[in-house]
């Protein structure tokens, strides 16, 4: 077939935002909004522009195995981080080298943990389901001593005014001790005659919210088969100050770190897509658009049905970045992120981040990799010193003329950056979303370093400038995709906006 642009041949000019809107995984590619992205790789949609994503570099090393858990440490003025990995606790609070484990014999590696405060002091708690609890004081590790139950299978753990609660291995039994306390006789509320599904209780939060008579917290349990079930009070051993609020139904949750603190409210992680528990529990399932992860919710139930049974999904809020991320185990050395940006609730997927679970410590996050810590988003702008690769398709554009082919022949991305890195566009028609573009190459430059660098013989680093250059494509269709991908190391990026250069014909020609 040949294609003939007989009328109105003159070049047009449109120029395109860059996808602010973020990564749309759920919208038709035929009638998607412009401001939005088919995909969006590396690339984080702030408020105003599309930024690459920083890099992560090693921050603990000579770790046995794969780090499954990270564990923050925080009393008073000492903060530190331990990482579990095999049969082992190790100190990952300084960089470098970690040197030898400060715990061992450990069933597995994946524990849940939290910080608890009491008269004598403050400490790491931490269960996994086959090992007895663990104890951190500050300096030294013990179990300690709880009666009434079978302390190895208590398998998750939170705090609840003043009492520390426990789930239980495949039960639908949690467990509380003796209210500012760390060991002692253990009591349980049977949940058996509440939980219509069955199942057994995988997780455990508090939930802060204002019924109507002042803010108040509440304990929050979630089994496997999906329900929710809420309770109020301050005493679960007297009637009068214990009371169930409700049960509801949500969805099935994805792994045992399917629950998130997230301002006064709980993110909850179900196969069903990702959910702030008041606004789930006004809609349930009726209404999916109260998802966060609405917009994206055809990849998150790809996800996980495929992965859905793999260690490592979890959630984590990175304040400091204003990023929402869900560790999403693909396999093993092939995680990705689902990011969110907390302002605007749009989405982006960060790749060669191979985290099997993340923390933040010191306002920073950090992600457990094959016997390591990193330390993410750091200001390196580089993978552990390899480039950051990036790739997105903007939303499908018929540039203000449905049913008119066009000739697509040049383009111009805007983007700020202090260096040269590797930037590619091209132009996909008609709803192909083929890469068909060569991998990219890049070179770091090695800009110097004040105080340190040789004056009249080294490079020296600048502010962010705008770079403009026109760069040929060819495409011939009724609609059109920018494909925009860079490699980079070392350098930022800001992109803006693509101009884009095309010939019109008649509808139909």
């Amino acid at each position: 077939m040949v294609t003939r642009l007989v009328q109105g041949t003159a070049a047009r000019v449109q120029s395109l935002p860059s996808p602010i809107g973020g990564w749309n995984a759920r919208d038709s590619i035929a009638n998607m909004d412009v401001l939005d992205a088919v995909q969006l790789t590396n690339l984080f949609p702030s408020v105003n522009n599309v930024i690459l994503r920083k890099g992560y570099s090693k921050h603990a090393t000579g770790i046995s195995g794969q780090v499954q858990t990270l564990m923050s440490y925080s009393s008073g003025g000492a903060d530190k981080l331990f990482a579990i990995a095999g049969s082992s606790i190790y100190d990952a609070t300084a960089s470098g080298a970690v040197g030898a484990a400060v715990k061992t014999g450990l069933g597995n590696a994946k524990w849940e943990y939290v910080n608890v405060t009491t008269p004598a002091g403050g400490y790491i708690y931490a269960v996994n389901g086959v090992d007895k609890p663990l104890l951190y004081n500050g300096s030294t590790w013990t179990n300690p001593a709880i009666t009434g139950v079978t302390d190895t299978s208590l398998s998750n753990i939170t705090t609840f005014k003043n009492q520390v609660w426990f789930t239980q291995n495949n039960s639908l039994k949690a467990w509380y001790l003796p209210t500012l306390s760390i060991a002692g006789a253990a009591a349980a509320i049977d949940m058996s005659a509440v939980a219509q599904l069955g199942g057994y209780l995988v997780n455990v939060g508090t939930w802060t919210l204002d019924a109507g008579y002042g803010v108040d917290d509440n304990l929050v349990f979630i089994t496997s088969n999906g329900e929710v079930i809420v309770y109020s009070g301050t005493d679960p051993s007297d009637a009068t100050k214990w009371a169930l609020v409700g049960v509801w139904r949500v969805g099935k949750p994805v792994g045992k770190r399917c629950f998130l603190k997230y301002g006064g409210d709980i993110l909850i992680l179900t196969y069903n897509g990702l959910y702030p528990l008041a606004a789930s529990l006004q809609s349930s399932r009726l209404d999916p658009r109260v998802a966060l992860s609405d917009k994206i919710q055809g990849a998150f139930a790809a996800a996980t049905q495929a992965y859905g049974e793999t260690f490592g999904w979890q959630i984590v809020f990175d304040p400091k970045h204003n990023a929402l991320k869900v560790n999403v185990p693909v396999s093993v050395g092939n995680q990705e992120q689902y990011v969110m940006n907390n302002i605007t609730k749009s989405w982006c997927n960060f790749t060669n981040w191979h985290a099997n679970c993340w923390e933040i410590f010191d306002n920073e996050p950090y992600f457990g990799g094959d016997g390591y810590v990193a330390h993410a988003w750091d200001d390196s702008s580089a993978d552990d010193g390899a480039n950051i690769n990036t790739n997105a398709f903007q939303a499908f554009n018929y540039f203000d003329a449905r049913g008119v082919k066009k000739y697509f022949t040049r383009a111009r991305p805007s983007v700020f950056t202090n260096g040269t890195p590797t930037v590619y566009v091209g132009m996909n028609v008609d709803f192909n979303l083929q890469d068909t573009s060569a991998s990219l190459s890049f070179s770091p430059s090695n800009a110097a370093i004040w105080d340190t660098a040789l004056w009249d013989s080294s490079y020296w680093g600048t502010d962010s400038i705008i770079t403009n250059n026109w760069q040929g494509i060819t495409g011939i269709g009724y609609c059109g995709s920018i494909q925009f991908k860079t490699a980079s190391q070392g350098v930022t990026i800001l992109w803006a906006s693509t101009d884009v250069v095309y010939q019109q014909g008649w509808a139909g020609i």
